[in-house]
């Protein structure tokens, strides 16, 4: 998850219950969240219980992982502020079992990064093989099939040339192996506080990431797929991600398929700072209503896919990935630029020519619709959400 140990129009993941997925019958009846159409995963990444409420209020309702627990003070504190939680399993966890505050159980971080070798050796063994990971799985599973099991990955998704892998470096096909071990799969990669010039300010390593974890999950597969986003300097401290570029990776990721996102919030440079979102407040109020928009459309982001032919056509040449979903009588058009280029964007449909107008969501705004089109500029890695009457045939 740390630096340094740490799309399209056919969206097919929906968020279908996991005892159904799963086909389990343990005689355990427990409600888990992840199974609720209106709930759309933002998560933060090992934070201390006592700023729950702060991050409750900042839109975030999920935590990962907890400092040497679960403990029951900890439970308490995340149940207090309506928060749930995913954690590793151990038998000192396997007390808490019948805690719905824990909603899955999770492996140990990126395991496909080389690791450290064992205490008194200096220097980095290989990667934890996938056959560990699928092992280690099917025993958390055993002990407790009522819950999926959540595995992060790290930059080695979205970037092969990560030196990080060490032995590894180079080698994507570990990961279809990888993501057979776990019912979410998710990996991390911060393009704009990263160090490496080849990834450095490019956002589109975020949406790439996620396409190719959902192509290596199987688009068939229950398998859902979530990702990390940058919300802190990490270890740059020259730059941070904008509200803007953070925006950005999140809309990125959700078109590209990611039915979950996980915010990293920790600063270690220039000093550390745990929470450091929570102190920084041009970040907080940003992010407070990413979460905010994404909260209001989860519905509409966890709903199936529509197969609908919308032509998009760009001047200069520039990617703009979309996503197209239909709820209650309504069609969404999600779409953001893949490029750090600034376009001019055409959008053609035949349902965009049966009516006048169209919602700019997020932008207080209606566009006219001319000849069947919608005509918008896109700057450098923008979103822009659209939301107009379905067509009633």
């Amino acid at each position: 998850m740390h630096l340094r140990f740490v799309v399209t129009l056919a969206v097919l993941l929906s968020c279908v219950p996991f005892l159904r997925v799963h086909g389990v019958d343990s005689g355990v009846v427990r409600t888990n969240v992840l199974d609720d159409q209106n709930f759309f995963p933002i998560a933060v990444w090992l934070q201390n219980p006592n700023n729950a409420g702060r991050f409750k209020e900042a839109g975030i309702n999920l935590y990962i992982g907890l400092y040497r627990g679960p403990t029951a003070e900890q439970l308490e504190m995340l149940r207090k502020h309506g928060m749930h939680v995913i954690c590793r399993q151990s038998e000192r966890s396997l007390v808490f079992k019948d805690d719905p505050t824990i909603v899955a159980w999770m492996h140990d971080d990126e395991p496909d990064n080389a690791q450290p070798l064992p205490q008194g050796q200096k220097g980095w063994g290989p990667p934890v093989l996938p056959v560990v990971i699928q092992e280690d799985y099917e025993k958390i599973r055993a002990k407790d099939p009522t819950r999926p099991v959540f595995l992060n990955l790290g930059q080695g998704v979205a970037w092969d040339h990560w030196i990080g892998r060490g032995v590894r470096r180079n080698h994507p096909e570990d990961y279809p192996e990888y993501v057979k071990g776990a019912d979410i799969v998710s990996f991390d990669i911060y393009p704009v506080v990263h160090d490496n010039k080849e990834v450095a300010g490019k956002l589109e390593f975020v949406g790439r990431g996620v396409e190719r974890l959902r192509k290596w999950a199987g688009e068939e597969s229950k398998r859902m797929v979530w990702n990390c986003i940058e919300a802190a300097r990490v270890d740059n401290p020259d730059v941070k991600a904008t509200p803007e570029q953070i925006r950005s990776e999140v809309w990125m990721s959700i078109i590209s398929g990611s039915r979950g996102i996980v915010y990293f919030v920790h600063q270690f440079k220039p000093n550390f700072v745990e929470a450091s979102l929570l102190e920084d407040p041009v970040t907080l109020a940003g992010v407070t209503k990413i979460n905010a928009e994404v909260k209001e459309l989860a519905a509409v982001i966890n709903s199936p896919a529509v197969e609908s032919e919308f032509e998009i056509k760009t001047e200069p040449k520039v990617e703009i990935a979309s996503m197209v979903k239909r709820l209650g009588g309504t069609n969404y058009l999600f779409t953001v630029s893949m490029e750090n280029r600034a376009a001019e964007v055409t959008i053609k449909s035949a349902e965009l020519a049966r009516v006048g107008k169209v919602e700019a969501i997020g932008e207080s705004r209606e566009m006219k619709i001319s000849d069947g089109e919608l005509r918008q500029r896109f700057e450098p890695y923008q979103v822009h959400l659209y939301r107009f009457r379905a067509d009633p045939k």
